[in-house]
């Protein structure tokens, strides 16, 4: 039997027995849950196996990669410069990154960055996971490249290019890498632990990803598409699991999914940031958390190809037709990333679910 440890407030104990079910079941190897109120964390639970052996214990202070959730993190870190007044979402780019401004992209705005909607969301020469882990080479491409659509227009899921984009705007507005700002800003004062990369003395709580038995490592095999096609080339290169178990992977600055934490600190750091109704003690005016509520973009995504609704930062909910309306609740309510990652404005709540894939 799997064990489960942590606590789980007695009214939210359907929430703790649903975890357990999950690792029960199998369909998790093990996993990370946490549920924040109002900045209270009423659910803090972990269980399962952090390897493929299970010779290794999920426990209380296992770190996993959190892939696409790194990019709220990313998102956040835009939001706080907004929040102080030091970037506008409406500012263009090359404002800050002159070199930018080139093929196409002289128009391009913070926000369009933010929101998925720059028409960069693809690199179009060949690259490697091991190029990824060369943060400058890798801005270097994307300042040569042109946009697919027109700016602003629509969205495409910056699956890769995303943390490119956010890590360069962010170091030259600030002379911070996007690692040094969210341990300085962000996890640092908030006893969060989070972590864009991984230190190499944390190697040994960081759990192994492990791809679910009935999907490949490469986590894009499929049917074959137009291979110049924006879906095809959405996650090239592609993201193999084992991959993210290397220490090139562990070492890079790649803020749209080399991020590692649990499930404690996302909820935290967001429920900090988000849905604290203590004006004193939230990070984001209630000025930038409407703005995280405006819409950037909603039609099909160029990249899915199904309808999603873009805020600034993050997605939010539709109006029935997107991706995740069917299984989230209404209400001013945002989400992103790998497993479960929810905030909820109006709820006041947290949270985030984390598991090894």
């Amino acid at each position: 039997m799997t064990q489960v440890h942590g606590k789980c407030d007695s009214k939210f104990q359907g929430v703790g027995d649903k975890f357990s079910e999950l690792l029960e079941s199998g369909q998790e190897l093990g996993a990370s849950l946490t549920v924040n109120i109002d900045g209270e964390e009423v659910v803090n639970v972990w269980g399962g196996y952090a390897d493929a052996n299970r010779s290794r214990p999920w426990n209380e202070d296992t770190i996993v990669n959190v892939f696409s959730t790194t990019k709220t993190i990313s998102a956040l870190a835009v939001l706080l410069l907004i929040n102080d007044g030091q970037l506008s979402p409406y500012d263009k780019v090359s404002k800050y990154w002159p070199e930018f401004a080139v093929n196409g992209k002289e128009n391009i705005e913070v926000r369009h960055l933010l929101s998925h909607s720059s028409g960069l969301a693809v690199f179009e020469d060949p690259i490697t996971l091991e190029d990824l882990c060369d943060f400058d080479a890798t801005v270097s491409r994307l300042e040569k490249q042109a946009p697919r659509w027109e700016p602003g227009t629509a969205s495409g899921y910056h699956a890769w290019t995303y943390g490119y984009m956010i890590g360069e705007l962010l170091r030259r507005r600030t002379g911070l890498t996007l690692r040094e700002f969210v341990s300085q800003k962000i996890a640092g004062p908030l006893d969060a632990d989070f972590q864009i990369g991984a230190k190499e003395e944390d190697w040994h709580r960081v759990a192994e990803l492990v791809p679910p038995p009935s999907s490949p490592s490469n986590f894009m095999s499929g049917p074959t598409i137009d291979s110049d096609s924006l879906q095809a080339k959405m996650l090239q290169p592609n993201p193999e699991a084992s991959f993210a178990n290397t220490k090139s992977w562990r070492k890079a600055d790649i803020g749209a999914a080399n991020g590692h934490s649990n499930s404690q600190a996302i909820a935290k750091i967001w429920s900090r940031a988000l849905t604290v109704s203590d004006d004193s003690k939230r990070l984001l005016s209630k000025d930038t958390i409407d703005l995280i509520f405006t819409e950037q973009s909603y039609g099909p995504d160029l990249c899915f190809g199904l309808p999603v609704r873009y805020g600034t930062g993050l997605g939010i909910r539709g109006n029935g037709d997107t991706l995740i309306d069917s299984w989230i609740p209404e209400g001013s309510l945002c989400f992103w990333g790998v497993g479960v990652v929810l905030w909820s404005s109006t709820t006041l709540a947290a949270m985030s679910l984390l598991p090894t894939l």
